[in-house]
């Protein structure tokens, strides 16, 4: 429960206690004026509704008064017990003399209610604001401890940051004289590394020189080798190419030999059978007309080695004539 809560049940607390009061006052009132005039002189019967004012105004400060020490969290001690239990006897006694003395139960109890609860109330309000009384302190105390939790733990926060402030001073110029400390060991080291990086270079564009002339020198080596090696396989291949063609030229001579000979044996066997006595096949007359041709025979004399006519013979040595407009006559198919 926080403050809010609280101060909204006292509210209730109070609101309710008072609206009770102004209801049994307001009763008592009403119920024990007719009393008090009926047993006060008729010229002072107009005094009648002040005794119920004075008890109920005894009340009204009781219950004030109560409210206010219970509030502060104080005890009044006797006498205000006292006075609230009398006030509440008396107020009680008014408002059911009347119903007694005529021996009414029922408006003795009916008169007793406002009495009773007003007497209980007031009591049971004391109770409730001492409760209300003991809460609140034990929260202000809670809210006090968490206060000064809160403070502590603040001064505690600005310690560990001032702390942690000088710490990060300290270690900000531990940081800073690294930092020096380093970047003087970088240039060195700089310095080492770029010394280092031009001998290198040096070395590497010596290396290159070297590297350069070697590769020039193997490259004229190897351009000398190949065009040694191209001129040594032209030169075979020259000489392969005149002994191919040497040897292509023996072969064709040979051949054209071998086709001569044995075209002048195909002719002398087809010219060595003698006069046909009859007229040969067409094929074997052309192959013999041909043969005759080619040995320089007369288109007479192939007349009469093929048995057919002049005129057909002559036509015949016509067509071997125009080598163009003619087809070879194979002899050796013809004379089979």
């Amino acid at each position: 429960m926080n403050a809010v809560q609280v101060r909204s049940a006292e509210r209730a607390l109070s609101a309710g206690t008072w609206l009770i009061v102004a209801g049994a006052m307001l009763y008592s009132i009403l119920t024990v004026t007719p009393l008090a005039a009926a047993h006060t002189p008729g010229r002072w019967a107009w005094t009648a509704p002040i005794l119920p004012l004075v008890v109920d105004a005894a009340v009204v400060i009781v219950v004030r008064l109560d409210a206010v020490v219970a509030r502060l969290g104080g005890n009044g001690g006797r006498w205000p017990i006292a006075l609230r239990w009398m006030t509440g006897c008396m107020t009680l006694a008014l408002n059911v003399a009347d119903s007694a003395l005529r021996n009414d139960l029922v408006g003795v109890a009916v008169h007793a209610v406002a009495p009773l609860l007003l007497i209980v109330t007031a009591e049971t309000g004391l109770a409730y604001r001492r409760a209300i009384t003991a809460a609140v302190l034990a929260l202000e105390v809670k809210q006090q401890a968490e206060r000064e939790a809160r403070e502590r733990a603040a001064i505690e926060r600005r310690d560990d940051a001032a702390r942690r402030a000088r710490e990060e001073r300290e270690h900000a110029a531990a940081l800073a004289r690294e930092q020096r400390e380093h970047e003087a060991r970088m240039a060195r080291e700089q310095a080492e590394r770029e010394a280092a990086r031009q001998r290198e270079e040096r070395e590497r564009e010596e290396a290159r020189e070297q590297s350069e002339r070697a590769e020039r020198e193997r490259r004229e080596q190897e351009r000398e080798r190949r065009e040694k090696e191209r001129e040594r396989r032209d030169r075979e291949a020259a000489e392969r190419a005149e002994r191919e063609q040497r040897e292509r030229a023996e072969r064709e001579r040979r051949a054209e030999a071998e086709r001569e000979e044995r075209a002048a044996r195909e002719r002398a066997a087809l010219l060595s059978a003698g006069p046909a006595t009859e007229k040969l096949p067409e094929d074997d007359a052309r192959a013999i007309v041909a043969a005759a041709r080619a040995e320089g025979l007369s288109v007479r004399t192939a007349a009469e080695l093929c048995g057919w006519s002049v005129g057909w013979v002559s036509a015949r040595y016509a067509e071997l004539r125009e080598p163009a407009r003619t087809v070879p006559v194979d002899l050796v198919s013809l004379g089979h």
